[in-house]
């Protein structure tokens, strides 16, 4: 699992970070490891045997080997391109987030148009895994892309937004740190991401039953709500002293007070993205 970061990698990333990327690595790998400790160990079976045929895929340079690898794919295919330099897979461009308004009433009719928002992606993709007759090619995508995008769910910036790109054209200060690319999305995606997940105990672990049932309750569409009043009330309230819908000026600045107050909404995300994921893979595959 790859780990974040001295100072002098951090503002590298900073530079160079593509503001498509979704959660970075460790979120999503982070995800979908406590994902695989708290399924049943009939549905771990079956998430390795699919993922055994991931060659299937025919994407050499993004394997989808493991389930950690399987959390990155999704993110990995942005960056191939054919001979012909079209990207093979624009197509599933949308489906990693929902621009669904911070400041308006939740609605996700809009956002979620055609199926083509991150919520309707992930309940397809538990259909098409339940569905004994999907070939074996679309079942492996199926997993791949399920494992990835309910990580980008518990994204609050991919569930909710304000008319910024989901916080990328929200240049920001994250304690120290000050880069003319860092954005309010990559903060949430990475820096805040990895202090969150390494503050206190370790995230990957076997929860109680009666923890992971209050976690994993509840809907998709529940989770998208719940996703999108953290981006209200954390993300945008953070970032814009306490009013999530004032005018959002050129630049935002996390201090370090800040950071530490928004780190325990940060990891909780974490962790519902975790056993929400065990949940609906027991219901695909156990």
């Amino acid at each position: 699992m790859t780990r974040l970061l001295p100072a002098a990698i951090a503002l590298t990333l900073a530079a160079t970070a593509s503001p498509a990327a979704a959660y970075w690595e460790y979120g999503h790998q982070t995800v979908a490891l406590i994902a695989r400790a708290n399924v049943r160990p009939a549905t771990r079976a079956a998430i390795d045997r699919i993922l055994r045929q991931s060659t299937l895929l025919d994407t050499p340079t993004c394997p989808a080997r493991t389930i950690a690898e399987a959390s990155v794919w999704a993110d990995c295919v942005k960056t191939i391109r054919n001979p012909d330099g079209k990207r093979p897979f624009d197509f599933a461009y949308s489906w990693h987030f929902q621009d669904v308004d911070v400041c308006k009433p939740f609605d996700l009719a809009g956002p979620c148009k055609d199926g083509n928002c991150v919520s309707a992606q992930i309940e397809r993709d538990v259909k098409l895994l339940r569905d004994k007759a999907t070939p074996a090619k679309e079942r492996v995508q199926a997993l791949v892309f399920l494992i990835h995008f309910v990580g980008d769910l518990h994204q609050p910036l991919h569930a909710g937004e304000k008319g910024d790109k989901g916080g990328n054209d929200v240049k920001a200060v994250y304690g120290i740190l000050s880069t003319p690319r860092l954005n309010l999305h990559s903060i949430w995606d990475g820096y805040l991401a990895e202090r969150a997940i390494t503050s206190g105990p370790s995230l990957v672990r076997r929860y109680p039953a009666a923890e992971r049932a209050k976690i994993a309750a509840g809907s998709v569409t529940d989770w998208s709500r719940e996703s999108w009043q953290v981006a209200h009330d954390v993300t945008y309230a953070s970032a814009l002293k306490g009013d999530p819908c004032a005018p959002t000026p050129p630049l935002v600045t996390l201090d370090e007070a800040t950071i530490q107050s928004i780190v325990p909404a940060a990891r909780l995300e974490v962790e519902r993205g975790g056993l929400r994921l065990a949940k609906l893979l027991d219901q695909a595959l156990g």
